[in-house]
């Protein structure tokens, strides 16, 4: 899977209203085919900043994806509302889905 995580610097006065002014795109990039998941976090040390977590089946989803009429709708019109360039981390992992995380196992 394409696995990619970006943080967005979004103006102090926009930050509140950034997951409404993203909704649009949010919502069409989860209607993607191979689209696994698109989530949105808050930064708890930066009030101002927005982390995208993003996953995509493959390289052909991936592609679909960044040639989207949303993705460039996104790229034309989110900017105005960031105070710099967003950061990434772009990769290519085994799998589909989560993995757990083994050393904080919650017994049932």
């Amino acid at each position: 899977m394409i696995f990619i995580t970006a943080k967005f610097p979004v103006k102090p006065e926009h930050a509140d209203e950034w997951p409404e002014l993203s909704r649009e795109f949010t919502q069409a990039c989860r209607a993607e085919e191979g689209c696994l998941w698109f989530d949105w976090s808050r930064s708890l040390d930066d009030p101002h900043e927005y982390v995208l977590v993003e996953a995509f089946r493959d390289d052909a989803a991936g592609a679909a994806h960044v040639q989207s009429e949303h993705f460039a709708t996104a790229t034309r019109e989110l900017p105005r509302y960031l105070s710099a360039t967003p950061k990434i981390v772009n990769t290519t992992v085994e799998g589909t889905s989560w993995s757990e995380l083994g050393e904080m196992a919650v017994e049932a």
